[in-house]
């Protein structure tokens, strides 16, 4: 080993550290997309359809760094449909597809022959389109009939892209939909006992790996005559479970193969290695070396290793799968010219001890590496540095996760998921529901979030009631409000605060009010699930919110929902807001709705800030407290118009609506108008201006 290898180890390391791939960021990466993955199989579930959801891949292994800009992998696996190994697997009553492999089909691939519902005998009938007839007379399950099938039905989600067995409507997501198998498989098996005894993988993971189902995946080989309608087999669970057994240095050395792959291999090939390329060298490495190797000061020396194996397997032009034997994973991502090239590049990196590290680009990896130790900054300031990016990244990861959330809770509650049912029943039900997830362990942590909104929504929906029935026994209510009212900074505080002035309780109301005020320092970031704006994501909008000193831990997460009322709360929100809930002047502008709007637009829907703000003017002019009307009046106009603020509206529309309103109150009707009309140029239709400017024109006119 070069002498100098230990000390530039140890250097790349600590630039790891530095980019977002140290061990509190790794693992607030894991937990978050484990979060996110139960979060998406229950909303699908409580959607009704029969799924488990699973985020696969660098998101949900920690492996990645911003400059990375890695996809979100997710994987839906229905159980709607028995697969079977064997026809002593047949199900009644369910569809049931038997996997079919022999001599002439490639390794890890399958095809899927249609069984009967009523009766354990092959399907004979062409009777779905997704079935093709192969020559043999056998009826089999499509997989590209699969994924157009999939494409249809998210054509208004989105604009559709494909990639491989991913059919997505979300941008820079992959999504694959496929179904798991639970019996038992030979190469899952043969690999099992051919691991027995070693180092690694230890014994924990392949007692593990018996039982964890794996999935058939849309995608046939590139060579098959089969290959529309082929299935792989993918071991995901499995792979999982080994990424999740990695240390940190072995978690480094992988990324760093990424950063190569990204920053250097694709000169060369383009993009025809992948990360998975890369994590199948981590494994039969890591198998391979004793673990007393795997330690920081070896970094260089350890991805030198991982580029000698890839040189072995460029020179033989064959890339094994390290889990299901027989499998060559060049096979139609590289042609031999791509390879000889590649193995050129290989042989001179290793040969110049892998200098072009310091010309990857990717977060400025090569730059950084130059700098740290040459240039010292201090002990203090590079762990200053680590904090930086933990934190960033941490808000981050939190405000994806919430706007993720926000649009799971929008889909669930959407008049269109529930058109001819009552709204107050239906989520009762949904409430119910979740408290049964709330049982599973798994589960328990979505669920909960879920049942703090619903529970909200629900008392927000019975304080509606009240009021409209004039009900003033409403106590025992206002009290249910405190189980909720940590959803965020601002939204469930503020509803309560609507509640209260709605009830006339405004001295009650004045004082929500100002504990949200005190809430919503300057550096809470807006939350939305219905819009987004460009930029919102950047992190430099995440490195805005933490203070100067950088090593703060905030008590509370300074993330602030956009505040919604359904039709049903509509007697517990102030009285404008009800003309949002009817924003359409024509039944045209409802048809001019994409699918989003459609969830949404038939509800009230206003960024917290200004909604706080329009709060207090109304609230203080119920109590003669002129000075603090305007007051309040003055910073609603001058946060709405000032350019700055804008990465925190997302209804611009609504809040210049409650703007013009209370211009509307002060008898100011052209100041009014003016942000009437100012509102109409955000949206000119589907917008509740048309509606406030024929008011206000009839004002003038009378």
């Amino acid at each position: 080993i070069p002498e100098h290898f230990p000390a530039l180890s140890i250097r790349l390391s600590e630039v790891l550290d530095g980019i977002g791939a140290g061990k509190f960021t790794v693992m607030e990466r894991r937990e978050t997309y484990l979060l996110r993955e139960s979060m998406e199989t229950i909303t699908r579930q409580l959607r009704g359809v029969k799924v488990e959801c699973f985020h696969f891949g660098s998101q949900s292994e920690g492996t990645t760094t911003p400059g990375l800009n890695s996809d979100i992998d997710l994987l839906q696996s229905y159980y709607h449909t028995n697969i079977m190994t064997d026809w002593r697997d047949w199900k009644a009553g369910m569809a049931n597809l038997l996997m079919l492999h022999n001599e002439h089909t490639p390794p890890q691939q399958y095809l899927l022959q249609v069984i009967r519902r009523d009766t354990p005998e092959p399907e004979t009938r062409l009777c779905d389109e997704r079935y093709v007839r192969k020559d043999s007379g056998q009826v089999l399950f499509s997989s590209e009939q699969w994924k157009k099938e999939t494409e249809q039905i998210n054509k208004d989600a989105g604009e559709i892209t494909k990639h491989g067995p991913s059919v997505s409507y979300i941008p820079n997501w992959d999504i694959v939909n496929a179904f798991h198998v639970c019996h038992p498989l030979p190469e899952i098996q043969h690999w099992i006992d051919r691991c027995r005894g070693r180092d690694w993988p230890p014994a924990q993971i392949l007692e593990a790996a018996q039982v964890a189902p794996c999935f058939l995946v849309p995608a046939g080989h590139p060579d098959s005559d089969y290959t529309r309608e082929e299935w792989r087999l993918s071991p995901n669970l499995i792979e999982r479970m080994l990424m999740f057994s990695f240390s940190m240095t072995q978690i480094k050395c992988y990324i760093v193969l990424k950063l190569i792959k990204h920053s250097l291999f694709s000169k060369m090939v383009g993009d025809f290695t992948t990360s998975f390329h890369c994590k199948t060298v981590m494994f039969y490495i890591i198998e391979r070396t004793h673990p007393s190797l795997w330690k920081e000061h070896n970094l260089i020396f350890l991805l030198l290793l991982c580029l000698k194996v890839l040189r072995k397997w460029l020179r033989f032009r064959k890339f094994p799968h390290y889990i299901i034997e027989g499998v060559n994973l060049f096979d139609g991502k590289m042609s031999f010219a791509q390879q000889s090239r590649l193995l050129k590049y290989v042989e001179y990196l290793m040969k110049s001890d892998m200098h072009d590290l310091f010309d990857i680009d990717i977060d400025k990896l090569g730059y950084r590496l130059q700098g740290c130790g040459i240039r010292h900054t201090g002990q203090a300031g590079e762990v200053l540095g680590r904090v930086c990016i933990h934190n960033i990244i941490s808000l981050s990861l939190t405000f994806d996760r919430l706007r993720r959330f926000l649009i799971h809770l929008r889909s669930i509650t959407s008049k269109k998921e529930h058109p001819k049912t009552i709204f107050e029943q239906d989520n009762d039900c949904i409430l119910r529901t979740c408290f049964e997830y709330y049982t599973k362990a798994k589960l328990k942590s979505a669920a909960l979030e879920l049942i703090n909104h619903l529970f909200a929504l629900n008392n927000s929906m019975q304080s509606s009631k009240y009021l409209r029935l004039r009900n003033h026994a409403f106590s025992k209510n206002i009290r249910r409000f405190k189980y909720s009212l940590n959803t965020d900074v601002a939204s469930s505080r503020l509803k309560l605060a609507s509640v209260l002035y709605c009830f006339g309780h405004l001295h009650a109301a004045v004082r929500v009010l100002d504990d949200v005020e005190r809430r919503y320092h300057s550096k809470v970031k807006a939350v939305c699930g219905c819009r987004e704006i460009e930029g919102q994501s950047d992190l430099q909008v995440f490195a805005n919110m933490i203070s100067d000193n950088c090593d703060n831990v905030l008590c509370e997460r300074p993330f602030a929902f956009c505040v919604k009322f359904v039709r049903e709360e509509a007697y517990c929100a102030p009285y404008i807001l009800r003309f949002e809930m009817k924003r359409n002047m024509t039944e045209e502008e409802v048809s001019q709705r994409n699918f989003v709007d459609k969830e949404w637009m038939d509800y009230a829907e206003v960024d917290a800030l200004p909604f706080l703000h329009y709060l207090q003017y109304l609230t203080y002019g119920g109590l003669g407290k002129r000075d603090k009307q305007l007051h309040a009046l003055g910073i609603l106009e001058s946060y709405l118009c000032d350019r700055r603020n804008g990465i925190n509206i997302y209804h611009n529309e609504t809040a210049l609506n409650l703007l013009g309103h209370c211009y509307e109150m002060e008898g100011d009707y052209e100041g009014a108008l003016h942000y009437y009309w100012e509102s109409l140029s955000w949206n000119r239709t589907n917008n509740a201006a048309n509606w406030h400017i024929q008011r206000v024109r009839r004002l003038i006119s009378t």
